[in-house]
């Protein structure tokens, strides 16, 4: 059944050429109506499906990792170029969560599990308001358990079973509530969602150890999900930078998903037209002479009248209330 689902969607996405639009709405509506975006800071959602024995010390550790990469994901934002203001926004992400928050729904769309969050309208439209913005994202950590196979490539070993994740989700709203885009998105062509982290995995030198089939899956430690989440990628130079493996994976697909194509005035070009000059009134045909070739007929010179593009009147936009950027 979930095959057949998987299968409609794809179809009605390829006839429908969804795969071109991200957004809830059409992309051009989209640029229109979002020139001001503010980023509210990335949230933990504590009450959901989070198991690790020491879930205090790990939700304290997200929160910081959090707050020290969303810099990382605003960066990448801005070079879209797609907004006139990208900012992101000061205040305490667990007390916004409990201010916005209206519903958690665990969800199962096109073979894909993942939490869908809904947002009291009240609270959405002040706070978009206040910070003088078109639209806020919000992006929330949360925990899901779900069957997936682990591999052990050095061993070529694998146990399917379930396993304890972090997700990140995230939506665009404006301040009627109305999302605008969300990730995970189902409006591409193969809609795929990967995990923040897997909080568990299966102990397959201990089974070795011990000479069993039985594996048995562990929780990570919180320093080794401490390194995992601060793990720093690398340039074409080998050469470490200052962004998160983990985080920045998640980033660049939701950059992949939020950008669309400008249709921006062409600069440095005035067109021009040709226009006539008026002919002068012919004179009286001159007496001949046998033998005298008639000068050729004078052709009418053009004047070039450059077209002036109507000077553009942009909106003036407003940084958000307390932007760091």
């Amino acid at each position: 059944m979930k095959r057949l689902l998987m299968l409609c969607v794809l179809l009605a996405t390829a006839v429908t050429g969804c795969s071109q639009n991200r957004f809830n709405i059409p992309a051009e509506n989209f640029a229109e109506r979002v020139k001001a975006l503010g980023i509210a800071p990335i949230m933990i959602d504590a009450d959901s499906d989070i198991k690790h024995p020491q879930k205090d010390l790990l939700i304290t550790l997200v929160t910081e990792t959090n707050r020290k990469y969303e810099q990382q994901f605003v960066r990448k934002l801005k070079a879209t170029g797609n907004f006139y203001t990208t900012a992101l926004l000061d205040g305490d992400p667990q007390g916004l969560f409990g201010r916005l928050l209206a519903r958690r729904e665990k969800r199962d769309d096109a073979t894909i599990l993942y939490n869908k969050y809904f947002w009291k309208n009240d609270e959405l439209r002040d706070y978009i308001r206040k910070n003088n913005l078109d639209a806020v994202m919000l992006l929330v950590v949360s925990g899901l358990t779900k069957s997936d196979k682990e591999i052990s490539y050095g061993q070529l070993k694998s146990l399917k079973t379930d396993y304890n994740y972090l997700y990140l989700t995230a939506q665009i709203l404006d301040a009627n509530g109305t999302i605008l885009w969300e990730y995970p998105n189902f409006r591409q062509s193969f809609p795929s969602y990967s995990p923040l982290i897997n909080l568990e995995y299966p102990d397959f030198n201990e089974a070795e150890a011990n000479l069993t089939t039985n594996v048995i899956v562990k929780f990570k430690t919180i320093e080794g999900i401490r390194r995992t989440l601060d793990q720093k990628s690398k340039d074409y130079l080998l050469r470490e930078t200052q962004e998160s493996v983990v985080y920045g994976k998640q980033f660049d697909e939701m950059i992949s998903l939020l950008k669309y194509d400008h249709d921006k005035e062409k600069k440095g070009s005035v067109p021009v037209t040709e226009t006539p000059r008026p002919q002068q009134p012919a004179a009286p045909p001159a007496a001949t002479n046998p033998g005298v070739q008639s000068p050729a007929p004078e052709v009418p010179e053009v004047t070039r009248v450059p077209v002036l593009e109507k000077p553009a009147n942009p909106d003036e936009i407003v940084p958000a209330k307390g932007s760091t950027l």
